[in-house]
């Protein structure tokens, strides 16, 4: 699909949220030189099979976009190297991106749908409860702007995860020629705003932010509670 876009200087707080109990410290936020990290990798993939198909997507990542000696370096770098099943909208299956919201509750309003698809497609179902970390991040980034055409480009904001190779194949046109990212409208929550970020290093430094408990009652209805006070 052809959409021309015009660029946006985006230099805000965000929000991420992932499924994650405790806070990690991981291998790319010591060190300095990207050389280190993907022996650090390597090492470790002796022993653990996840890291196999990652140190091949690591490789796909320019060494100059990585992120590094940096808090929140692994967080950043495991977006892109573990992606989920399936992609993101504006990312394929075989490297992931980073995926961020302008506020909180768009933010909140996003997993919530995916983690409750997910839930009314497994075997154990309702109810269920899922920890939630939310992470922030300052991003500075000249992104692609989609804010305000969903009308013009509605293939780019199908709400249908199956529909999602006219966005994908947008995305991955845009990473290939060396984008920063792109900014657009959440399609899960009205007036909110989201971006992905092509590059790990643009995500960093990520801090930590609060928990969340997603619960969901055994008729599938959801509630979110904060379970911590982050200033």
């Amino acid at each position: 699909m052809a959409v021309t876009t015009g660029t946006a200087a985006i230099h805000a707080r965000t929000h991420r949220l992932i499924a994650s109990r405790y806070p990690t410290v991981g291998v790319f936020d010591d060190l300095v030189a990207p050389e280190d990290a993907r022996a650090a990798m390597e090492l470790e993939s002796l022993t653990n099979d996840r890291l196999t198909g990652a140190l091949g997507r690591l490789d796909a990542i320019p060494r100059a976009d990585w992120a590094v000696d940096a808090p929140g370096a692994s967080l950043a770098m495991a977006a892109f190297l573990h992606p989920a099943p399936g992609g993101g909208r504006f990312n394929a299956a075989e490297l992931g991106a980073w995926y961020a919201a302008c506020e909180l509750e768009t933010a909140i309003g996003e997993t919530l749908y995916h983690h409750t698809r997910r839930l009314k497609a497994s075997a154990a179902g309702f109810p269920a409860t899922i920890q939630m970390r939310e992470l922030l991040s300052t991003p500075k980034a000249d992104l692609h702007d989609l804010r305000g055409r969903q009308a013009e480009a509605a293939e780019l904001f199908e709400p249908d995860l199956a529909s999602y190779a006219a966005s994908q194949s947008f995305g991955e046109t845009l990473r290939r020629a060396g984008a920063d990212g792109i900014v657009f409208d959440s399609v899960r929550r009205a007036g909110g705003c989201n971006i992905v970020l092509y590059k790990p290093r643009l995500a960093v430094p990520v801090t930590q932010g609060d928990h969340y408990r997603y619960a969901w009652d055994a008729a599938g209805r959801a509630q979110v509670d904060r379970l911590t006070n982050v200033a």
